[in-house]
């Protein structure tokens, strides 16, 4: 959309932004124009933003390989002329040097890396080849000019760099700079756009939630499939039919599967094409989320309802009525106070002996949680734990422990995964750390002090409304990060300016029809150098897209497949999680189902409670590859037919988590002690080593035992902790007798 465009819809007297008072509002009714400030941030926007003129990054540019007995004439060369002496032709070096031949290239689009690796490409071809064309055969036998060689090279160029003769195409494709017309039935209907401002415990999604229940037909969007769930739930028990559907997920109400007016989704998987007269879309901010961000913008910009509520924090809402300018939408704005309040305590926690009930420690490490976990239980004190890898029925049955008033577990160790999606108990919020690991836009990672967002997104959830506790306070464990929270917690939320995109399968297939023999993660990275953005979009990290990419580029599959595969929700640093997609993708590519049986057999079922932390880590890997086949059932149901008999086995699974985690210490408590006798096993088997020979003694007292009389114990544990292979042992089991018969010929 031009900025002429934008600033006409600007300009029309309908277009308003509105600020109306609710229950829970604290803004009078207020309308408000567009300011000449806004003007001039639009414009900005559009005149920052990513042109076709930006250097293009050409490291991402592979050259093909151009066989040496590919389209030559035969001997017809040497017939006009006679056989090259290859030993002559370093002139092409000179050509190489040449400036003149630089600047050509460089208008052919080569910059200095593509004109190197050109030349190398092309210098090996000529010196291979074991028949040239004819013209260029005789061009090369009498050179009067070094620059006739210039038309030959480009030649070479064309066949092993075949984009740079669609550049302007593949542009054109990556071109990104308007992503709302890509949802032509948004555009067609004037939608409202309802934002629900305010922090956490406001209200502010309660009544959006409302407005979807008395509409006649409606979606939610959140970004949990555990909120996606409650919305679910709310509606059915409030008489309103609903349906959930999630990547992994589709629940039905009606008994014959027709679609209920009512849905209830995750975010990524949230029709643009359903009509619906209310559409909620929550958790706003999350449209700046590095990896994620593109999935609230798709919703923003193409959920095809006639209002729109979009909540979350009111840092969002210059951004969204800013975003909705461009599609010429009328946005209303309703803002909220916490319904609870909460204070910043002056005094840390300092010591786990200062807990009381109510406490939840936060942490953002899931070595913090078992540590803490552990000490806790020394004091003689119960603990609930949630983390973000824990299945969904295991959080929920760790908070329903943790808020059971007739239950003794009173404290609640957890990480940031409380933020969202439960309903939790809490009197105080105890951060034991303010920093943070975080993944940027460019996918790095990096070790921040959180910021004032998460901070009161995780403070927020001390002293809820619907809570038995109904004020809240935050603290620290450590003495000298209370200042610290104290800053982030008084400073503004930084204002949202940006919103992921993400490219989509059909771009991604028009791309690789101009680059046919390009990877799909080659295919990723051309497109993203190439992508065109105005000011207001960033694209979204595709780093687990191009991981996963990588890992089955070898498998043979068609692209749009390939593109699917790689869109999978996969816990990249789980090896276990990462080999059964590559099996996935492997039986898939032979044709093979992947049936019950097969799965079972994979991951070994039945599975039994965890006896340490690394039994308990495994079965959430489990968990998450069935999660896996799930959802990938529901994109090729013809290939994974068994979805419900793996989904009867992962929630018997997520049972044996269950176990698992209630017993956590004492899980974490074996760990150690297989930690410590590992130590002591290998300390006790280099001793044994480093035994001298035994000498014979007269008498019990002067004999030692011979240490082949407990090796049958002692080699077990080397061998079952991985001290040793049964290899290494028998080994040194061979030198230890060949001592000891050395030992005995010897006199004495």
């Amino acid at each position: 959309m031009s900025v002429n465009r934008c600033v006409y819809l600007l300009s029309r007297s309908h277009i308003r932004y509105r600020v109306c008072a609710s229950t829970a509002a604290v803004a009078n009714n207020t309308t408000l124009h567009p300011t000449r400030r806004t003007f001039e941030k639009l414009s900005s926007r559009h005149s920052n933003s990513n042109s076709s003129s930006r250097p293009l990054d050409t490291s991402l540019f592979v050259p093909l390989t151009v066989k040496s007995d590919e389209g030559g004439d035969g001997p017809v060369g040497e017939e006009l002329t006679q056989p090259l002496d290859k030993s002559k032709l370093r002139v092409l070096n000179r050509f190489y040097k040449r400036k003149e031949m630089q600047k050509l290239a460089a208008d052919q689009g080569l910059d200095a890396r593509l004109f190197h690796q050109a030349f190398v490409s092309f210098r090996k071809y000529v010196l291979e080849m074991n028949s040239l064309n004819a013209d260029f055969h005789i061009i090369l036998s009498d050179i009067c000019h070094i620059d006739d060689i210039f038309p030959y090279f480009m030649r070479h160029v064309k066949q092993i760099f075949p984009m740079l003769d669609c550049m302007d195409d593949l542009r054109k494709i990556s071109d990104l700079r308007v992503p709302a017309n890509w949802y032509p039935e948004a555009r067609s209907i004037q939608r409202k756009i309802v934002f629900h401002a305010g922090p956490t415990n406001s209200g502010k999604t309660y009544h959006a939630i409302q407005r979807f229940l008395a509409a006649k037909s409606g979606v939610y969007c959140g970004p949990l499939k555990l909120l996606a769930h409650e919305i679910y739930e709310k509606s059915n028990d409030a008489g309103v039919p609903c349906d959930l559907v999630t990547g992994e997920e589709r629940i039905f109400v009606d008994p014959e599967g027709r679609l209920s007016g009512h849905i209830a989704s995750t975010i990524e998987m949230c029709s643009v094409t359903t009509p619906y007269e209310v559409a909620v879309i929550d958790e706003i901010q999350m449209i700046k989320d590095p990896a994620r961000g593109w999935a609230w913008t798709r919703a923003l910009l193409g959920l095809c309802a006639e209002e729109i509520h979009v909540c979350g924090e009111a840092a969002a809402v210059d951004f969204v009525t800013e975003l909705m300018y461009t599609t010429g939408e009328e946005v209303e704005v309703h803002n909220y106070k916490r319904l609870t309040p909460f204070s910043v305590s002056n005094h840390a926690v300092e010591s786990l002996d200062n807990l009381k009930p109510g406490d939840c420690i936060v942490c953002f490490s899931k070595n913090d949680i078992y540590s803490i976990s552990r000490q806790i239980e020394v004091r003689g004190l119960e603990c609930a734990v949630i983390y973000g890898s824990l299945p969904p029925g295991t959080k929920l049955a760790q908070a329903k422990k943790f808020n059971d008033p007739d239950d003794p577990c009173k404290i609640l160790v957890a990480t940031d995964a409380i933020g969202m999606g439960l309903n939790l108990s809490i009197r105080r919020i105890i951060f034991n750390s303010l920093v943070k690991p975080s993944v940027n836009e460019k996918g790095e990672k990096e070790l921040d002090t959180i910021s004032t967002s998460q901070a009161l997104q995780i403070a927020g959830r001390a002293g809820r409304f619907s809570s038995v506790f109904k004020e809240g306070e935050v603290t620290t464990m450590q003495r000298d990060d209370l200042p610290v929270l104290k800053e982030i917690l008084g400073k503004p939320v930084d204002p949202i300016e940006t919103a992921g995109l993400h490219p989509t399968a059909e771009q991604i297939e028009i791309f690789a029809y101009h680059l046919p023999q390009a990877t799909l993660s080659n295919l990723i990275d051309i497109f993203v150098s190439l992508a065109q953005v105005d000011g207001l979009y960033f694209v979204c990290n595709i780093d687990d897209f191009k991981f996963l990419a990588d890992m089955i580029q070898h498998i043979p599959l068609n692209l749009r497949t390939r593109y699917v595969f790689c869109t999978a929700p996969i816990n990249k640093k789980q090896a276990f999680v990462c080999t059964s997609f590559l099996k996935f993708a492997r039986q898939f590519s032979r044709d093979e189902p992947l049936i019950y049986n097969w799965v079972c057999r994979h991951v070994n079922w039945p599975l039994v409670p965890p006896k340490n932390i690394k039994d308990l880590v495994h079965l959430e890997a489990v968990h998450d590859v069935l999660d896996l086949y799930l959802w990938l059932s529901y994109r090729f149901m013809d290939m994974f037919p068994d979805a419900n008999l793996i989904r009867d086995i992962q929630k018997e699974l997520d049972g044996i988590i269950q176990v698992g985690v209630r017993n956590i210490t004492r899980l974490i408590r074996a760990t150690e002690d297989q930690r410590a006798s590992a130590e002591n096993t290998a300390s006790i088997g280099l001793a044994v080593l480093d035994t001298p020979p035994l000498r014979r003694g007269r008498g019990t007292k002067n004999q030692r035992k011979d240490p082949r009389a407990t090796d049958s114990s002692l080699s077990s544990r080397l061998v079952r902790d991985g001290l040793l292979t049964k290899e290494l042992l028998q080994q040194l089991q061979r030198e230890w007798v060949r001592e000891q018969i050395k030992f005995h010929k010897e006199p004495h």
